[in-house]
């Protein structure tokens, strides 16, 4: 029997390290990359998730990619913070403290926020083994687990680093591992590699400019 998350992608899931993009559409304006290019490069590299992230449009403008992008690509598309969003694609992911801010009691958070996305998709980002051993107890489909190594877009203090591969194996949901996180990166116990800019460093000629 599949699980949620299963159905959503239309196949079984093994830790396998599958590639998982971040879409954050100030990176593609400073890039000059359009959406369209992003996703012939999704499809180009065999991208199994999405996650879009806009800290800097409109709603409308978010509303009007989100669905962009689910008409372009046949895999499922997810919204990160934007609860009022999620009609327009396939799920929601969401920070500790996005959760902290629908109750601090994270059993009825996840209960809140299940009501109000249904079925569709639920990720949250962990950083330790206490975050992990709560979220295993909460209504999600994924978490996301990180820093994996060092950035230049984030002064992190918490590099797991191999250690990352101890914290996955806690986790009873798929894991999508996140910071500085490269495509052909194998990390053990790890579904999906989540990258972001390094999607345009690893493949430059596939994603044209405008």
């Amino acid at each position: 029997m599949l699980s949620n998350f299963e159905e959503a992608l239309g196949y079984k899931l093994e830790a396998s390290n599958l590639l998982y993009a971040l879409c954050d559409y100030e990176t593609l304006l400073k890039k000059n990359i359009s959406l369209e290019s992003f996703v012939n490069l999704c499809k180009n590299i065999d991208v199994k998730l999405i996650q879009y992230r806009d800290k800097i449009s409109s709603l409308q403008i978010q509303k009007e990619n989100l669905i962009f992008l689910r008409k372009s690509l046949n895999i499922p598309i997810i919204v990160n913070d934007k609860i009022d969003l999620v009609e327009y694609c396939d799920g929601l992911h969401l920070g500790q403290e996005d959760f902290a801010l629908i109750h601090k009691d994270k059993k009825l958070a996840s209960k809140l926020i299940r009501r109000k996305i249904g079925k569709k998709l639920l990720g949250l980002s962990t950083y330790n083994e206490l975050e992990i051993l709560e979220a295993n107890e909460l209504e999600i489909d994924m978490i996301g687990l990180g820093t994996y190594r060092e950035t230049n877009t984030k002064d992190i203090d918490n590099i797991l680093g191999d250690k990352m591969t101890y914290l996955a194996k806690m986790s009873i949901y798929p894991v999508c591992a996140i910071g500085g996180v490269k495509i052909e990166d194998k990390i053990k116990n790890i579904t999906f590699n989540v990258v972001g800019s390094g999607l345009f460093k690893a493949k430059r000629n596939t994603c044209g400019k405008n």
